[in-house]
């Protein structure tokens, strides 16, 4: 009978649940279970769980339900619990009976293996000992004729090895002659005891002919070992066999080693590297120990292709040829390190480009120098027939200029070729190039100001002497050469650095594997500072060597004669052309180096600050007095009006103009002329002379200098510190002295008549 309200499915479930939950010992199955049936019948109200409270659910029961339901909830459960009682009895059953039945299954067993394995095992007793007694009996009978056998067995065995000792010369020939030398080699080492024990006596002969057959057998093996023909398999089982005959390998490998290092004597880094990698290869296999020598061999290889380099870079290579080496040798190291990857050869050769691309930048450096310095040098060298000094001064700084800046851009684009390039190589040193290059051009101007000031003889290595010869070329040349080295230390530091900065900065940034602690490699401010420095050093000392050369001729004109017992002045003196013609020979080399600047026109006005306010006073007064006590009044009068006249700015800075340079060393000669005529004594006619000399120089001075008023200034000062060292200065006539000046004009002009016809 089911439960009322329950289907009869539900219920078998719900009893074999519970009693299956009664008898299990597993607590964790039961709380499965236990899970399993409440989620089931929802209906129970979790009453079958382990925490069902029975208070609690009465109290809720009650609180829920009237009479009616409480009575029809008794009646239910009632006969549910009838229901579990009869299943479990039946249950209890059950499994009584199964009980039952093996307990009488396992009292069977026990009796049937008893009863029948002791008689079993009896009988396999006796059958055992009857086979035993059996066996000795038959032992005991033959045990004579074994011992017999086993003689004739030995003896047969013995026979058989008189006859391959006997057989072995001539099993050893056949071998020699089909190469079967692994066969060889095997039959050899089986006799080898024997002919230890018997080779002196029974079988002499025998180890004789054996031993003649082993040495050919050896020699062929080496042979084949040797040769590059023979696959490597081979080669590896001739080294196997020798060693198996006692040959010392140690010594062919030395020879295949000299063999490779030979090869590598002839080696040229165009040459094709297969060979070598495959006799490196099977080196490897045929001796697997020779890894270190091969490594050193590779080693070897990759340090004379970069010696190649090296000696390339020397002879000054483009940066397409550098490239194509250094992939070739990226192609020969790759191929190599497949055969020999312990011997990290790429770290190796990465080492080795190291040192060759920066010797490659610092030798172009070092040829960019020296392209310059031979522009430079040219100034130095005599001209060619026809062609002037000066014509010369102007196409060396223009090569110069040249060479500077398109020599810089150059080099530049070689360098920009190794960065472009995709060699894993220059990939790897990319960052090093651009330091290099930054580096080297700062250290290449750096040197290219101390060549410069070797070239001026600034240093030990160039005497200034060299330049100071009176109308030597040397001289010329020389000074020159200084003047172009001013302003081509002008356009560097104003056109060649800012060109430079613009291309390092657009292809060249980056690098910093230096250390930014060391500052920026590249420094064009510090560049342009230095070479600012040097050209005013340059322009100053060009203006000192042609003053000097100038002050020297004025010395000797003005120390070499008596200027008291001088004679009275026919003519302008030949120092005057000699200066002038120096003056000209300044003025040529400067109008071919330096531009025009602007002329200051400074002539006598109403203040008195002129030449004529000093000199035409004394030139009228004393013409017309002819007393010295009255000229010498006058002279006193010119002192105190010196005070009263406008101060003269006579030293001011060197510009880079023509008319700068060539005012410049005017006034530092003329005040040196002052200073040579305070330092005699001149009687009348001496003075006289001076006068019409320093008249006759007025004009053509004055045409060629920056400020016409300085230059009339100094003049007038050489004039009147003649007439303050003359006993009597009593000055030349006016009508006179234009005489004199008109005839020589006109011997100039007729000189320059015939030397143009000429």
């Amino acid at each position: 009978m089911a439960v009322e309200g329950v289907p009869l499915d539900d219920k078998a479930k719900r009893t074999r649940d519970l009693l299956s939950s009664f008898y299990s010992h597993d607590p964790s199955s039961q709380m499965s279970a236990n899970a399993s049936a409440s989620a089931r019948f929802a209906l129970l109200d979790a009453i079958n769980t382990a925490s069902f409270d029975a208070d609690q659910y009465m109290n809720l029961l009650i609180q829920k339900s009237n009479l009616e339901g409480l009575l029809q909830k008794h009646v239910e459960m009632a006969a549910e619990i009838k229901n579990l009682d009869t299943d479990l009895q039946m249950l209890v059953y059950e499994n009584y009976n199964k009980f039952i039945s093996a307990t009488e299954t396992i009292k069977r067993m026990k009796n049937n293996i008893v009863g029948g394995m002791e008689s079993n095992m009896e009988d396999l007793l006796d059958k055992i000992v009857s086979v035993q007694s059996k066996s000795d009996i038959v032992n005991t009978s033959l045990f004579e004729k074994r011992e017999h056998i086993e003689k004739l067995h030995r003896t047969r065995n013995l026979l058989r090895k008189v006859q391959f000792i006997y057989d072995l010369p001539t099993r050893l020939g056949k071998c020699i002659k089909t190469e079967a030398y692994a066969d060889a080699v095997r039959f050899y080492t089986g006799a080898m005891p024997i002919f230890k024990v018997y080779g002196d006596s029974s079988f002499q002969d025998c180890k004789r002919a054996s031993e003649e057959a082993i040495i050919t057998i050896t020699e062929n093996l080496k042979a084949k070992l040797f040769s590059d023909s023979e696959p490597v398999e081979l080669r590896a089982e001739a080294v196997l066999l020798l060693k198996q005959l006692d040959v010392p390998v140690e010594n062919l490998k030395d020879k295949l080693i000299e063999k490779l290092d030979r090869f590598l004597i002839d080696f040229e880094l165009q040459s094709s590297i297969h060979e070598f990698v495959e006799a490196v290869r099977a080196l490897c296999v045929i001796f697997p120990d020779s890894e270190k020598q091969l490594s050193e061999l590779a080693r070897d290889l990759i340090t004379k292709h970069f010696k190649t380099v090296e000696d390339c870079i020397k002879r000054r290579i483009s940066s397409e040829d550098l490239l194509a080496m250094l992939r070739i040798i990226w192609i020969n190291t790759n191929a190599l390190e497949e055969v020999l990857p312990e011997a990290t050869l790429s770290s190796f050769s990465l080492e080795a480009a190291h040192v060759a691309i920066k010797q490659y930048i610092s030798t172009m450096f070092s040829h960019l120098l020296h392209d310059i310095s031979e522009t430079l040098t040219r100034v130095q060298t005599k001209p060619k027939e026809g062609v002037g000094a000066e014509s010369t001064l102007q196409a060396s700084l223009e090569g110069s200029k040249r060479a500077v800046l398109q020599g810089s851009m150059d080099v530049l684009l070689d360098f920009r070729r190794l960065l472009d390039d995709n060699i894993e190589l220059l990939v790897k040193l990319r960052d090093f190039i651009v330091d290099w290059v930054q580096e080297g051009f700062q250290n290449f101007f750096r040197m290219l100001d101390s060549h410069f000031l070797m070239l001026s003889g600034r240093n030990k290595s160039v005497s200034l002497d060299h330049g100071m010869r009176d109308g030597s070329q040397g001289e010329k040349v020389f000074s020159g050469l200084v003047l172009v080295l001013a302003q081509l230390s002008v356009f560097v530091e104003q056109n060649a650095i800012p060109r430079i900065t613009e291309e390092i900065a657009a292809s060249f940034s980056g690098g910093g594997v230096r250390g930014y602690e060391y500052g920026p490699a590249f420094i064009p401010g510090e560049i342009c500072r230095m070479f600012r420095s040097a050209g005013e050093k340059f322009l100053h000392l060009y203006v000192n060597i042609k003053t000097q050369k100038v002050s020297n001729l004025l010395r000797k004109r003005f120390t070499t004669p008596n200027w008291v017992k001088h004679k009275e002045p026919r003519e302008v003196h030949m120092f005057v052309d000699l200066l002038l013609q120096e003056l000209g020979a300044i003025g040529t080399e400067v109008q071919q180096i330096l531009p025009h600047g602007i002329r200051k026109h400074r002539r006598s006005d109403s203040n008195g600050s002129t030449a004529s306010s000093r000199s035409n006073p004394i030139r009228e007064d004393r013409i017309t007095r002819s007393n010295a006590q009255r000229a010498r009044s006058q002279l006193l009068e010119t002192h105190l009006a010196k005070l009263f006249k406008q101060k003269m700015e006579i030293f001011t800075k060197v510009d880079y103009t023509q008319e700068s340079v060539i005012s410049t060393i005017m006034k530092l000669c003329l005040k040196s002329l002052q200073e040579f005529v305070r330092l005699q004594t001149f009687s009348r006619s001496g003075f006289q002379q001076i006068q019409l000399d320093i008249q006759f120089l007025k004009t053509p001075l004055k045409e060629i200098v920056e400020d016409e008023g300085v230059i009339d200034f100094l003049l007038d000062e050489v004039i009147v510190a003649s007439a303050e060292r003359c006993l009597d200065p009593i000055p030349l006539e006016a009508a006179i002295l234009d005489k004199l000046i008109q005839a020589k004009l006109g011997k100039s002009k007729e000189k320059n008549a015939v030397s143009q016809e000429e």
